[in-house]
């Protein structure tokens, strides 16, 4: 008698690899926005923390040098009293914006220019 050898090759069918796929398309569909939007959250966060840390240097310069309210700051009286980055400056905006200390006891004390933005603004609160 004589038998018969089913060949089948081992593999994935086309409609399978379409399927995987679209799914993978579909979750990176869901998953980019997310990330986009955590991205800028957490730039914002980190700018906003910049703010409140030179505001607090500018205050303490203040306060040992004896500057009354109205006084003119320069950012190179601040680099004692806030801790500098890897570059020994003044951190910046991590979203490229750039700071603006005004002047001693005015609200707010620093800006940044991201602060105009429509969505998400880099404000103090």
């Amino acid at each position: 008698m004589k038998q018969m050898k089913q060949s089948r090759k081992a593999g994935f069918t086309l409609v399978e690899i379409m399927i995987v796929v679209a799914i993978i398309g579909l979750l990176a569909a869901i998953a980019i926005p997310n990330f986009v939007k955590s991205r800028a959250t957490s730039q914002q966060n980190a700018c906003i923390n910049n703010m409140r840390q030179i505001t607090a240097a500018v205050n303490e310069w203040a306060l040992e040098t004896g500057q009354q309210t109205g006084s003119a700051v320069n950012n190179n009286d601040l680099t004692p009293y806030i801790q500098l980055n890897s570059n020994g400056s003044i951190p910046p905006c991590p979203a490229g914006g750039t700071y603006t200390v005004g002047e001693v006891g005015n609200l707010p004390q620093v800006t940044c220019t991201l602060s105009t933005l429509s969505s998400e603004p880099h404000k103090s609160p």
